[in-house]
């Protein structure tokens, strides 16, 4: 493969990468705020996000991808490619993740909490500076693995025309006649990114474990 080769496997590997790193973001965050509203039994609200995580769970990825790009427009938003695509994915990635972290919450001893509040902390104190580190220990190596599964399951994007790291490596194919290099090229990027991702998941914990300390 020549340079201009690389250089197009760079673009759509940064592709991937900047989509998958903001829907992962904010699929973290919203899964953790939709356990913990989850976990206060609110009537009709749990309800409803009960049915929004086992719909999202069961929809296939790219099905969902497709649904957002297509649906959008008939009730009048204007919703490009890129918007489509991460909006599709944290919604994906969430519904994981909220079962993640409630099992972490779920996990969590009473009496941790109990003695917290014997000590004067407030709820939101206690949550903050004991239970947070905590949960964060606990679902790190589960997170991750979402997370890794996000980014291998991100080529169902390209189905609304994005050009990421895979569709670039089929049209690469496809003008060379030879499959076999941009493959394992790209087999090599996907792995350089996953492992960026343990990478920043063994320093995670290393914090996590300072705070909870």
């Amino acid at each position: 493969m020549n340079s201009q080769t690389w250089l197009l496997l760079l673009e759509g590997a940064w592709t991937t990468v900047w989509i998958s790193a903001v829907s992962i973001a904010i699929g973290v965050v919203l899964g953790l705020g939709i356990a913990l509203v989850r976990m206060l039994r609110i009537p009709f609200v749990d309800q409803l996000l009960v049915l929004y995580v086992s719909i999202a769970r069961a929809t296939p990825l790219v099905t969902l991808v497709l649904f957002i790009f297509l649906v959008a427009p008939t009730f009048g938003i204007v919703m490009n490619r890129n918007l489509a695509a991460i909006l599709a994915l944290t919604l994906n990635t969430a519904a994981f993740n909220a079962e993640i972290w409630r099992s972490a919450f779920l996990s969590f001893s009473k009496e941790q909490r109990e003695a917290a509040m014997a000590c004067g902390m407030t709820p939101w104190l206690c949550f903050r500076r004991i239970m947070l580190p905590q949960m964060i220990t606990v679902s790190l190596p589960g997170l991750v693995n979402e997370m890794s599964f996000l980014i291998k399951g991100s080529p169902a994007i390209a189905v609304i025309g994005i050009v990421d790291l895979t569709r670039v490596t089929n049209r690469i194919s496809a003008v060379t006649y030879e499959p076999l290099p941009p493959i394992l090229a790209a087999a090599v990027l996907y792995m350089v990114v996953i492992y960026a991702l343990i990478q920043l998941q063994a320093l995670a914990e290393r914090r996590a474990h300072r705070l909870a300390v």
